[in-house]
């Protein structure tokens, strides 16, 4: 197997990291009054939303353990899953400009996960036997 390159190991611990501190935040605010305030102003409801909210979390979570196992379907999960939630979210938020920034540190780490390096390190090799 080739070496993990340090982008991905920054961008998978950043993703369990950012993940599980998400998962508590999230779950810490689930009665907040402003929160549901906010997250009623989007027409999909509630419970959808934090279904939603709680699914990419453990994406994020998964894919980052697995990147760090040089899983290559956990880079394609983690970009395809954000991308879906991305055009769900432009498409209902009422605060589309607050998608912004997140949207692009989706784009920088999305360039990391695919450079050539990167790319280098998720190719199975097989191995060969010694007979």
């Amino acid at each position: 197997m080739t070496k993990r390159p340090t982008s991905i190991t920054i961008i998978s611990w950043w993703l369990i990291v950012l993940g599980g501190m998400n998962l508590f935040i999230t779950t810490a605010m689930i009665n907040n009054p402003t929160v549901q305030d906010l997250m009623a102003q989007n027409p999909i409801p509630i419970p959808v939303q934090y279904a939603m909210s709680y699914i990419q979390l453990l994406v994020m979570i998964v894919s980052g353990v697995a990147m760090l196992n040089g899983a290559n379907w956990a880079r394609y999960l983690y970009v395809i899953s954000l991308l879906v939630v991305s055009v769900i979210g432009i498409v209902t938020s009422p605060m589309k400009a607050a998608m912004i920034p997140g949207f692009v540190v989706f784009l920088v780490i999305a360039f990391f996960l695919f450079r050539p390096k990167a790319s280098a390190f998720f190719v199975p090799h097989e191995e060969t036997e010694n007979a």
